[in-house]
């Protein structure tokens, strides 16, 4: 057979040509990866699991807490809170120890574990769209509430100022996230995390401290507040959505442990798992005292956010109101990372945009001015928290990962791990159609007086 040859050196054949477009497909690969924010550092310590965890975890949720545990009412209130920390622990160490259940192979996004789970597409139209709706829904709440605690503390410290309306106060939370969103990756943000970690820890205690130092007030009432039978199972739908919400860690926990070294020898679930412990421990001393507290005190005439709630000693509450907003930015840049890879990725991947800090630069922008806007024109906080809690983190955190470890680990039928997983999936169904219900019901009942940014 003929071979032409140029300069002596025959042409490539169709394997090496074949095998140059794998490298060129791998290192294209690499170079994306190591510019997208999910998987671009891999250095962290369980320390900064732990404080990221904490800082996802802990949010606004607490806030609405004794609200919740007033449409409960004691008893369930108290059987639900505990449980709903159980089975969410439950489930997050379900998630960590299938992030690396395939030797050599690390499922660093919650979808990628949901497409080895479902399919490559089933999987993909289970996951993303609850995971989207998790953190966009999130980070609105998260604009709500910081808007509503900047203005909570202007209102404090300049008693004699005018008042300013909650828009202009959500916007200047939102001009801090059009700053910090450029950081790139989540080992960027750590300090921010760390400090939003302390934060959560720093107002929870002021707030419940504070809640005690008044003593129960007078003519405190703890019977269901509604008129109607019907309203009160209603608003006992919205609470369960409250309680949902305050266990959001879970749509972002693959995340942050793909930011974790990992060996055969030493996996990355070891100082995951160290710092998940550490971060339960922590929500515990944030929720219990503060949903208990807060409920013993004001009765069901407890705000749907404990601070709006509290008036004196006006230092502290201030002081509260001010370690809220620096938790909250901790938080949305929290949930944010995630969709800013998303988007990220779809760019680059799906529609060959070259990595570049313009197309971040665009694409955190608008993502921060979206949020920022659907913030202003909805900022009802306990409807957002039941409805959010129920539509979306129920499924991510109550039932998703325990249908996975059915599909994966396939445990023997009618054993522990399958009736655990059973429970927890039938419990966080009905918790997502019941707090969805409440939810959907209460943004009605307070949008009716609001008109749009007022």
């Amino acid at each position: 057979m003929y071979i032409q040859m140029t300069n002596g050196v025959p042409p490539p054949t169709l394997e090496q040509n074949s095998f140059d477009h794998r490298v060129e497909v791998l290192e294209r690969q690499k170079e994306i990866d190591d510019w997208l924010p999910i998987t671009s550092s891999r250095n962290a310590k369980w320390w900064n699991s732990a404080f990221h965890n904490v800082t996802a975890m802990v949010g606004a949720g607490v806030l609405g807490l004794p609200y919740s545990m007033a449409q409960l009412g004691w008893g369930p209130g108290v059987a639900i809170l505990i449980l709903s920390w159980i089975i969410t622990l439950y489930t997050l160490w379900q998630m960590v120890e299938m992030h690396e259940m395939v030797p050599g192979k690390r499922f660093d996004r919650y979808h990628e574990l949901g497409q080895f789970a479902f399919g490559e597409r089933l999987g993909l139209y289970i996951i993303v769209p609850q995971q989207i709706i998790v953190e966009v829904g999130v980070c609105i709440v998260y604009m709500v509430t910081g808007g509503q605690s900047l203005k909570k503390f202007h209102e404090l410290v300049c008693q004699d100022c005018s008042p300013i309306r909650l828009p202009f106060f959500i916007m200047i939370f939102a001009s801090s996230h059009f700053v910090l969103s450029h950081l790139p990756n989540f080992n960027s943000i750590s300090l921010v995390s760390l400090v939003a970690a302390v934060m959560s820890l720093s107002y929870s205690t002021i707030a419940w401290t504070a809640t005690a130092a008044k003593g129960v007030q007078e003519d405190v009432q703890y019977s269901y507040k509604a008129g109607t039978t019907v309203d009160t199972l209603l608003n006992f739908f919205t609470g369960l959505g409250g309680i949902a919400f305050s266990y959001a860690g879970h749509s972002v926990v693959l995340e942050i442990q793909a930011t974790l070294p990992s060996t055969t020898s030493n996996p990355s679930k070891g100082p995951m798992w160290k710092g998940v412990m550490v971060a339960y421990v922590v929500v515990a001393l944030c929720y219990f005292p503060l949903a208990l507290v807060g409920y013993g005190v004001f009765g069901n005439d407890v705000s749907d956010n404990i601070l709006i709630s509290l008036k004196t000693p006006v230092w502290a509450i201030a002081l509260a109101n001010l370690f809220v907003v620096m938790h909250v930015i901790g938080s949305y840049q929290i949930f944010a990372m995630p969709v800013f890879d998303m988007v990220e990725t779809f760019l680059v991947k799906k529609l060959n945009f070259k990595p570049s800090s313009i197309l971040r630069f665009i694409v955190r922008n608008v993502y921060v001015a979206l949020t920022m806007f659907i913030a202003i024109m909805i900022p009802f906080f306990g409807g957002l928290l039941a409805f959010f809690g129920g539509f979306a983190f129920a499924p991510t955190t109550y039932f998703l990962p325990c249908i996975m470890w059915l599909i994966i680990y396939k445990p023997k039928r009618f054993g522990l791990s399958w009736w655990t997983n059973w429970v927890c999936i039938v419990l966080g169904v009905l918790l997502m159609i019941l707090s969805s219900i409440g939810g959907l019901r209460q943004i009605i009942l307070e949008s009716k007086d609001y008109s749009f940014f007022s």
